[in-house]
């Protein structure tokens, strides 16, 4: 989803002639949707759909100026209960390679989060890098498929890169992971073509996995996990802003026990909600776009962060009376706040509804922005 775009702000902070990758102070000062306002410089737009092959597409886009990878997942080892994320941000210093003699010249620079939610214990773990396309620190390719920054790596296999492979250590916690595809990408807007607002070139090229096998370990101190349970990908790129007012956003991927997956999100403004969309993907794979006003969120409980003193919503009901679909949804810890350069709240998220009059349950992920910066929160 566009909230992506919010490490891109931090990464661009990063001198392009510093000698090694930078570990930022963290603040809340930093306004990802003020930044997403700045010029193209040249770079291409995301104006009319495009077909999508793979795994060329997994790859890099470095014509567009933004671009991230995201993998979100839910998953067990007997009943402990673990949520993760592990993303890649890259923003681009120009859209055409640039001629430099130094090993250090970069055409891009990464940023990358790695997160984990240990329930049984109400525990978050949060950490961030930042580095350059340039002397092997950071880079991405789509024929083989891969992404990385430094020793935290996404790559894919099989012939449409459909089975990734995720791997990534900070400190005390680390994740090896298997993802195999359990359905074909679903792509988002018009064909793969995400409106982010009324406006011409406010899109992005935008696809999900929105369902993928996951099985691995989980390290935690000195105690490793055997783990599986469902992932999510998203990856998306363009070059654009949101519209005047944009503050924020609240982003929504939930895998059902019933088979359905559903992506939905809304661009907020201090006021009022200023766009909204989503997608409904079935059992099959099959995916249709949601209507906006079919959609009803409502915020039943809030949670204030002691660290940043932002107040974020902290359980929702998703309605779609057009679908006989009502979902109440809980995170699974109250603090999943990342204190990282643009300060948000992405965490997993336990799901209790019912369909057509029957039960429903499942897991997912919710991402909220721009709540520090309108609770006027730093740290």
């Amino acid at each position: 989803m566009l909230s992506r775009w919010l490490g891109l702000l931090a990464a661009g902070l990063l001198l392009a002639g510093c000698a090694a990758p930078a570990r930022p102070e963290i603040r809340a000062g930093i306004d990802a949707a003020a930044t997403l306002s700045n010029g193209d410089a040249g770079f291409a737009r995301a104006l009319a759909p495009r077909p999508f092959v793979f795994p060329r597409d997994h790859g890099p886009h470095p014509e567009y100026q933004i671009e991230w990878w995201y993998y979100t997942g839910n998953l067990s080892a007997g009943e402990r209960q673990f949520g993760y994320q592990l993303t890649f941000f890259r923003s681009g210093l120009s859209p055409r390679p640039v001629a430099r003699e130094s090993a250090w010249g970069a055409t891009s620079v990464y940023m990358a989060h790695l997160a984990l939610s240990d329930v049984a214990q109400g525990r978050f773990y949060a950490y961030e890098r930042f580095s350059r396309d340039a002397a092997g620190l950071a880079g991405a390719s789509g024929e083989p498929f891969r992404v990385f920054l430094e020793d935290w790596s996404a790559t894919g296999s099989s012939p449409q890169g459909m089975t990734m492979h995720l791997r990534a250590a900070e400190g005390d916690t680390a994740l090896d992971l298997t993802l195999e595809s359990q359905k074909p990408p679903a792509l988002h807007g018009d064909q793969g073509l995400s409106q982010k607002g009324p406006t011409p070139g406010n899109a992005s090229f935008y696809y999900s996995l929105t369902r993928m096998a996951t099985t691995g370990t989980i390290r935690l101190g000195d105690q490793t996990y055997a783990v599986s349970g469902l992932s999510w990908m998203d990856h998306e790129w363009g070059t654009s802003a949101l519209e005047a007012g944009a503050v924020g956003w609240d982003w929504f991927s939930l895998q059902l026990d019933n088979g359905y997956d559903l992506m939905f999100a809304q661009v907020r403004t201090s006021t009022a909600v200023s766009y909204s969309f989503g997608s409904l993907v079935d059992p099959e794979g099959r995916t249709t776009p949601l209507d906006p006003a079919e959609v009803q969120l409502e915020v039943l409980a809030t949670w204030r962060s002691p660290a940043s003193q932002a107040l974020y919503p902290a359980r929702w009901r998703l309605s779609f009376p057009g679908l006989a679909l009502r979902l109440e949804l809980e995170p699974r810890l109250a603090n999943q706040e990342l204190p990282v350069s643009v300060v948000y709240w992405e965490g997993a998220v336990r799901i209790q509804g019912s369909r057509q009059g029957r039960p429903v349950s499942g897991s997912g992920f919710v991402e909220l922005t721009g709540y520090a910066r309108e609770q006027g929160g730093r740290f």
